[in-house]
């Protein structure tokens, strides 16, 4: 049986690292990274870089490599990906799970402002404030190049490419993030704002309540919706069953 996992995720690599290890018996294991990371932390088994052209390109790599199962463990904001992973499966009669960990649920004392985008998010955020902590990734930050007015600390893995918000100054870090750190980050830049994407998990939670201890309002972008018809499974263990579940014989 050969997996073929979209990844880039701690889910993906958990999941390979499970399959190559042996929890489903008969599984050859190929993990795709869209190679948007310029140092990837590679997961074990068969790995490839870069992008399929598209859904056409996609069903063809399908069909070419005699895929038996498609996980599609990307980030919960890869919403292309994810649309044609979905339209690929349909085309090659593939089964098709998408894995998405839990998003995250606010608490008391927590000060949150949902909105549906970027664009919205560069719109509110810097009416709540003055010093923003920008967590959303490299990719997307043309959205806040408009905003003249607020001064931002950009949070990314790699160096972010231009158009970025005229006052900045850029971080380049990798999490797990640490409740002592993400504090002492903030209160050392004065940030008044936290803006994130709801990507969910640990590993960069404790921003969340670093922002709730310190009293600052968070501006969430709410995520895509997963293809509809598409089952999911909030982590590797649901989607290690699930593939036992196709695949029984081992």
């Amino acid at each position: 049986m050969h997996v073929l996992i979209l990844g880039g995720t701690t889910e993906a690599r958990r999941l390979a690292e499970t399959l190559v290890a042996g929890a489903v018996p008969g599984v050859r294991v190929t993990s795709s990274l869209a190679g948007r990371v310029e140092r990837p932390r590679r997961p074990p088994g068969e790995v490839r870089l870069g992008g399929f052209g598209g859904v056409d390109g996609l069903a063809a790599w399908l069909r070419e490599h005699h895929v038996d199962a498609l996980i599609d463990a990307t980030h919960p904001f890869a919403r292309t990906i994810s649309f044609h992973a979905a339209e690929a499966a349909a085309l090659t009669h593939v089964p098709l799970l998408a894995v998405r960990r839990p998003g995250w649920v606010a608490v008391e004392g927590d000060d949150w402002h949902g909105v549906e985008s970027l664009e919205q998010a560069a719109r509110l955020a810097p009416v709540l404030g003055s010093r923003l902590f920008l967590t959303t990734g490299r990719m997307g930050l043309a959205a806040f190049a408009g905003c003249a007015e607020a001064w931002f600390l950009v949070r990314c893995v790699d160096p972010p490419e231009p158009p970025l918000p005229p006052r900045s100054e850029v971080l380049l870090d990798r999490g797990p993030y640490t409740l002592d750190g993400e504090r002492d980050l903030m209160r050392r830049h004065r940030v008044d704002v936290l803006v994130t994407k709801d990507s969910g998990g640990a590993a960069t939670a404790p921003k969340l309540a670093a922002a709730r201890e310190l009293g600052l309002p968070v501006v969430v972008v709410r995520r895509p919706p997963v293809p509809q018809g598409v089952p999911v499974a909030e982590g590797p263990e649901a989607a290690v069953a699930w593939l036992a579940r196709i695949h029984p014989s081992g």
